[in-house]
């Protein structure tokens, strides 16, 4: 069942939003007892890891992060890292009482977490499109789904949030789907989220697209912020190649051998 919702979850390029949430706070919208936030297919279905694979260590963590996460390249031709390009391994994002990310130490459930901050450049007439991509391994499967849920209760707590200081998403509409409903196949749990990008630098409103899946005790996160000249199918096309291609790594670092 696909649930839409208004709302908006924030930016995984910015460090106030690296599209993790504290696993240990309840969400309105609970997980099941399979350890998903519905009913989508188990672990079993979606994909069959290799036991050996699964990080348990931080250390095992971060390399695989490093294995997965995205770089330049996975977007397509054109983005070029940004400054700082990535984020602090000991920082948390955590959406405050007011709307407003802050940075804190990460959650018990998280053995690491990481973000990535690139840009397409300005050019004539089209402003700069700001992306992120992260990557969270959490401890176990059930941690990660309830960082999806704590994402949807953002969603629903929060229609115009801050991520930083002179930087505003809001007019969302949210959707969420399981793994094996409609066309998603890539994920047990995936979410997204449209709508628009305010900045004083960059001015606006501009479109904004963020998706968000997990997998096991993994999720990935991708941003897409736009600019003026920059099209919704542009911004889009960013957003879906690169969480397309961190999925793709993602399986293949620790699904069975046959």
């Amino acid at each position: 069942m696909t649930v839409l919702l208004a709302g908006c979850s924030g930016a995984p390029d910015d460090p106030g939003k690296a599209g993790e949430r504290d696993a240990s706070t309840s969400a309105s919208a609970s997980p099941d007892p399979g350890g998903g936030t519905g009913t989508g297919p188990s672990p079993e279905e979606a994909l069959v890891p290799d036991p050996a694979r699964l990080p348990k260590t931080r250390a095992e963590a971060r390399d695989l992060i490093d294995r997965v996460i995205a770089g330049p390249d996975s977007f397509g031709p054109g983005v070029v890292k940004r400054s700082p390009y990535e984020s602090d391994p000991a920082t948390w994002p955590v959406l405050g009482e007011y709307c407003v990310w802050q940075q804190r130490k990460p959650a018990p459930s998280v053995l690491a977490t990481l973000t990535r901050s690139f840009e397409v450049p300005a050019e004539r007439g089209k402003g700069p499109v700001r992306l992120g991509a992260v990557v969270t391994v959490h401890r176990t499967r059930s941690d990660a789904t309830w960082e999806m849920a704590e994402s949807i209760e953002e969603s629903m707590r929060c229609p115009t949030q801050q991520l930083r200081e002179g930087e505003q998403i809001g007019s969302m509409i949210a959707g969420a789907l399981l793994g094996g409903e409609a066309t998603q196949t890539t994920s047990e749990d995936s979410l997204s989220e449209l709508g628009e990008y305010r900045s004083a630098e960059l001015g606006g409103p501009h479109h904004y697209f963020w998706q968000q899946a997990q997998t096991l005790q993994f999720t990935v996160a991708v941003t897409g912020k736009g600019a003026k000249g920059r099209t919704e199918r542009e911004i889009d096309a960013l957003v879906v190649h690169a969480q397309g291609t961190m999925l793709a790594r993602l399986e293949s670092a620790v699904e069975k051998q046959s």
